[in-house]
């Protein structure tokens, strides 16, 4: 393979460090102890003995040299097909979800998953797979464009430099990725594929513009994202934010709602995320009814309200309708009398998002439209309401409220006293007379002569099916399948973003689709990207870019101006990861056929909808059309935890300034809060208290990182004190790759010990002048049979921890190796390159180095990954039960295959045991090898 042949690496031994030329200036870090403003520890005085015990080994002249190796060999580039890829290989393909660049750069919680995606890399590379692992840039979206506002500059600049500074800071942590395939969603020859995309949901029906509501402030002037909105206003500035109607491009996921759901069965997924994506798309089964609409008399207003129902069973018990404010029949529902009552409420929920509207906590409020409906079940006059916990997004806008079996209309009819009816009981009989009973039983006031039903006595289950056939068979509804699911609102007015490849036609205002041969359109340069105060998005400031011709008739024509979200690029990047240089297609597909579909993906559970749903939507539409071969996208999820900030201790004072326990029974709302040092607490039992008092109980917490908080801890700080191998070891070491776990300094001062402890088992205690020899301390002795089993259950160890992601029990296993090789007399060659290559894809710096030493002179990166060997993971010795006349009185360790002689001869030894045997009469021995040494004593000689 060609990655094999590198350039065989020359590197000198370390001249000595004379002077302040060995010494760097630092910036200080946080959370770590104080020293001379801006020197590092070395040149800080009194922290000179601290800052040696912590440079356990030279990784700061180790790091950068195998970084700029690997760099300058392409160590980690994957061939394409045709260009040197041995096709007859496996493949794995590993993913991390594509990172958006924001300025503040990596903290120490982005690396957990990166780097579990790289010891799964580089480990799959040494087990001889074709490995693809990319890296590539989400960076279209709001906070650049945020920014870019603020500051004036553009966001292509503020874009650019923060990929670089991402870029910098993922080489100096000694990722394996293939840098030759990076990619970014904002270049054009990237964001021309997505508009391809975007023509072919046109051309099927999977694209439209439509009357939608969206979040628009008016003072700002511009829609928001749900994520701006705080609080029912606008997260910059505070200001009001209300919904209107606006025309918008929608994409039609509905259509995949069913093949979306049914195929997360196939998914190796955590169970927790794929029940996320079966509540979201939400599937459920009932039945649209037809409602006509009366006045107060009881005269028909020439209008049909049709509402969904998942209990068609409990039409007996609607008592009541409700409309959503923003229902479209709602205006000529509204009677005279209600109608100023209905607009003001209408106004109000305008105001708040979905997610207000449908909190099951809030109080719910309404308002009487003024109009009645007939129930076609019990024929009887019901009043319609309006009430902002239903929404016009879902079902038909309309429900019919059963309050004595659904405990929002049970709330909302308590509220507005109106009449709750029990049509379902429990099997049992017993049910709370307080409470909606939500849950299936028999049916009870169920029955109306005049309309010809009868489902009394019936299970709820059994009934639903009737009331259904009898809604068809009178004409009344019909059967339906509704979903939570709505169609993807696949706009928005910003400008940093991919433009629509559409024009519109400005005699008939006919929207035309570009053709594929003018992609990419491009998305212009403003120097003014700020809203437009009207609604209209920025590029409206674009005229030159607005004002075009129609290629066919010629006729003068304008561009959209919204432009798309940031989950476009972000839909389908890792198809363009396989095959990124083409100019010709979207992906190659003998490419796509190989590497797809994605082996690993590791993110954060908060992709767990949004992004991952849709693009699983985008993946079946191209696997309809023919671009991809799998049905799905990404084979096996890992969901990485959060990586926590320092514990923060708090204590309470009163009024007084007399501190207050956390566990006392005072008001702790009446007392202020204090942070406490950690060097001022102490843990008694499961508890910290304060050192000068032990009565004073705190609260220990830690909090998700952040700037605002003040706990973030900087990668590069980190790096620069302790190496980046140990900061990849401490990500793995501190627990479960899926558990959230917190930040400690200390802790990642225990792995860089161990660090350092292997460092010298294999090149030796350092030189008087600070080096180290150029070799190591390996020899080229022949290993014992102790020394084999040590390293073989080490390989099996760390090989099953690696394929089930559990890095921690790895790294243990490989702290128990060498803690064990410390106490041989030699290190032979072949066991130390054996454990140097396990250490590799955890810490692949100093296992280079290592490798070097040991007299290699080509990277380890594609070298084979040990093989445990089971003839040395059999134990040679057991614990052997040994009993006295058929009482077991103690236990022997013997060789596996001892035999009877011998396994007597140790127990008569024993100091435990002798004293039952000596001068004892045998009278006959039973020995089963490997379970039990029975003595069997002669009672005369016994007794004397």
């Amino acid at each position: 393979m060609a990655l094999a042949m590198q350039t065989p690496l020359q590197l000198q031994p370390r001249p000595p460090a004379v002077g302040a030329a060995r010494h760097r200036r630092l910036l200080p870090l946080r959370g770590f102890p104080p020293r001379r403003a801006g020197w590092c520890r070395c040149c800080a005085g009194a922290d000179a003995g601290k800052a040696q015990a912590r440079r356990a080994y030279p990784y700061d002249e180790i790091e950068p040299r195998w970084q700029r190796h690997w760099e300058d060999h392409r160590t980690f580039r994957t061939p394409d097909i045709g260009d040197g890829l041995d096709t007859s290989k496996p493949k794995c393909y590993i993913l991390d979800m594509f990172p958006y660049p924001s300025g503040a750069g990596l903290h120490v919680g982005h690396p957990l998953g990166y780097t579990a995606t790289d010891i799964l890399s580089r480990f799959k590379r040494m087990q001889g797979f074709n490995v693809l692992h990319p890296m590539g840039w989400d960076a279209f979206g709001l906070p650049a464009e945020q920014y870019a506002i603020e500051t004036g500059t553009h966001p292509k600049i503020t874009t650019e430099r923060n990929i670089g500074r991402f870029r910098s800071q993922l080489k100096s942590l000694g990722f394996s990725y293939d840098w030759d395939r990076e990619i970014s969603t904002t270049e054009p020859t990237y964001y021309k594929w997505t508009q391809w995309i975007f023509l072919q949901l046109l051309k099927r029906g999977l694209a439209y513009q439509a009357e939608v509501p969206v979040n628009w402030c008016p003072v700002l002037g511009t829609v928001l994202a749900n994520e701006e909105i705080v609080d029912g206003v606008s997260e910059r500035g505070g200001h009001p934010v209300i919904r209107k109607p606006m025309r918008q491009w929608m994409l039609r996921i509905t259509s995949y709602a069913d093949r979306l759901l049914e195929d997360l069965d196939e998914l190796d997924w955590p169970e927790s995320i794929k029940e996320m994506q079966r509540n979201w798309i939400g599937r459920s089964e009932g039945a649209e009814l037809e409602f006509s609409a009366v006045d107060k008399e009881g005269y028909d207003l020439g209008a049909n309200l049709l509402v969904y129902t998942t209990r068609p069973d409990t039409i007996f018990g609607a008592t009541y309708l409700v409309v959503a404010p923003e229902h479209a029949l709602l205006p000529s529902l509204t009677s005279e009398e209600q109608r100023v009552h209905v607009e003001e409420y209408r106004e109000l929920a305008a105001r708040k998002s979905e997610l207000e509207r449908t909190d099951l906590q809030k109080e719910k409020t309404g308002v009487f439209s003024g109009s009645y409906a007939k129930n076609p079940a019990t024929k009887e006059i019901i009043p319609i309401w309006v009430a902002d916990y239903v929404l016009g997004s879902y079902g038909t806008g309309a429900i019919m409220a059963v309050p004595a079996h659904d405990s929002r209309d049970h709330e909302f009819a308590l509220q507005y006293k109106l009449p709750i009816i029990k049509v379902v009981s429990p099997p049992n009989g017993n049910c709370d007379s307080e409470e909606a009973y939500a849950d299936d039983g028999i049916m009870i006031n169920s029955s109306n002569s005049s309309s010809g039903l009868n489902i009394n006595g019936m299970l709820s289950k059994d009934a639903a099916v009737k009331v259904t056939e009898w809604v068809e068979r009178n004409g009344f509804g019909k059967k339906k399948v509704n979903y939570k699911l709505r169609d993807w609102l696949f706009a928005r007015q910003r400008y940093w973003g991919e433009p629509f490849p559409v024009i519109y036609r400005d005699d008939t205002n006919e929207m035309v689709p570009l053709s594929e041969n003018q992609l990419p359109l491009t998305l212009p340069e403003l120097d003014d990207f700020t809203p437009t105060g009207t609604g209209e998005p920025p590029l409206t400031k674009a005229t030159d870019w607005v004002k075009t011709i129609e290629p066919l008739s010629g006729k003068p024509a304008r561009r959209e101006t919204s432009t798309m979200p940031q989950w476009a690029g972000s839909c389908w990047y890792y198809l363009r990861f396989m095959d990124p240089k083409n100019t010709r297609t979207l992906v190659d597909k003998a490419k796509e056929s190989y590497w797809g579909p994605v082996d690993i993906y590791v993110g954060g559970a908060e992709h767990s909808v949004l992004h991952l749903l849709y693009a699983r939507f985008w993946h079946k539409v191209l696997y309809d059309i023919g671009i991809v071969s799998t049905k799905e996208p990404f084979k096996c999820l890992i969901n990485q935890g959060l990586i926590l900030g320092e514990v923060e201790y708090t204590a309470y004072r009163d009024n007084e300034g007399r501190w207050v326990s956390a566990d006392s029974n005072s008001n702790l709302i009446d007392c202020y809060q204090e942070k406490v040092p950690a060097d001022k607490v102490t843990k008694v039992g499961d508890h910290y208290v304060l050192k000068d008092d032990a009565n004073i109980r705190l609260n220990a917490r830690a909090y998700k990182m952040s700037k605002s908080r003040g706990n973030v801890v900087n990668p590069d700080d980190v790096v620069s004190e302790y190496g980046a191998d140990s900061l990849r070891l401490y990500e793995m070491f501190m627990g479960p790759l899926r558990d959230s776990k917190t930040w400690s300094t200390g802790g990642i001062e225990g792995v860089h010990r161990f660090l350092g402890r292997t460092w010298r088992l294999i090149v030796g205690a350092p030189l008087p002048d600070g080096s180290y020899r150029v070799g190591t301390m390996a020899t080229d002795e022949e290993p014992t049979l102790d020394q084999l089993r040590v390293l073989h259950k080490c390989i099996a160890r760390v090989t099953e921890e690696i394929q089930e992601t559990r890095f921690n029990t790895a790294i243990s296993a490989m702290m128990e190796f060498v803690n064990a090789a410390y106490k041989w007399d030699s290190q032979p060659k072949s066991v130390i390159e054996s454990f140097v290559l396990l250490l590799s894809p955890f810490a692949p710096h100093m296992a280079e180095e290592l490798w070097f030493r040991l007299g290699h002179s080509r990277s380890l990166a594609h070298d084979q990954f040990p093989e445990a060997k089971i003839e040395y993971l059999r134990e040679s010795k057991l614990v052997l039960p040994v009993q006295i006349n058929g009482k077991t009185r103690g236990t022997i360790l013997v060789d596996k295959d001892c035999s009877e002689d011998d396994a007597f001869q140790i127990a008569a030894l024993d100091e435990k045991l002798s004293k039952y045997l000596s001068g004892k009469g045998i009278r006959k021995r039973i020995y089963v090898p490997g379970r039990i040494l029975n003595v069997i004593l002669d009672k005369q000689k016994a007794a004397t």
